[in-house]
């Protein structure tokens, strides 16, 4: 399958998690996990507050997946998703979050594990990517998440799940074999 294709099933899936009836169904609560919906652990990361928060997110997904794009096929891309998306759905838990919706923390996650994956393949600009996103993360924990942002998607910026995402990609790039 190539980038285009599996790109565009990725918007469709995030677009249809966007149904008025199903994206409450989805979001990440905390209250509802521990009462056993547990494929909001999950879920909670391809649903959005709304369809200017799903676009931001589309637009930075396609961005993403087309920089890093010879570090990955579609099979690996897939599970590093799902191993990311799990890994913030669950380390959401060690926040004081409630309810949470996006793909933002994983986007966080990609983006540092491409960065990495640059790094270790001597890829040109690496580095200066991965001290960008280091400097982003690190101003997002002392003075939050962006205002403008915030006002176009309806809720505070998860800060705590660009974390979870960032350190969960480098490390997966870090303890993964190098060709995915």
């Amino acid at each position: 399958m190539s980038i285009r294709n599996y790109i565009i099933i990725a918007l469709i899936i995030g677009i249809i998690a966007q149904i008025p009836q199903l994206q409450p169904l989805l979001v990440w609560d905390r209250q509802a996990i521990l009462n056993g919906e547990v494929w909001r652990i999950l879920t909670g990361n391809i649903t959005h507050t709304n369809w200017i928060h799903l676009a931001m997110n589309a637009g930075a997904f396609i961005i993403i997946s087309f920089i890093f794009r010879a570090h990955f096929t579609p099979r690996y891309y897939s599970l590093l998703i799902l191993s990311i998306s799990t890994i913030i759905g669950l380390g959401l838990f060690a926040t004081q979050i409630t309810w949470y919706a996006g793909f933002s923390g994983v986007l966080h996650g990609l983006f540092a594990w491409g960065a990495v994956r640059d790094i270790q393949t001597k890829t040109k600009g690496g580095w200066l990517l991965f001290v960008g996103l280091i400097a982003k993360i690190g101003w997002e924990q002392c003075f939050g998440g962006s205002a403008s942002s915030a006002e176009l998607i309806g809720v505070q910026v998860a800060t705590q799940a660009h974390l979870i995402g960032a350190i969960s990609g480098a490390i997966i790039a870090l303890v993964t074999t190098r060709k995915a």
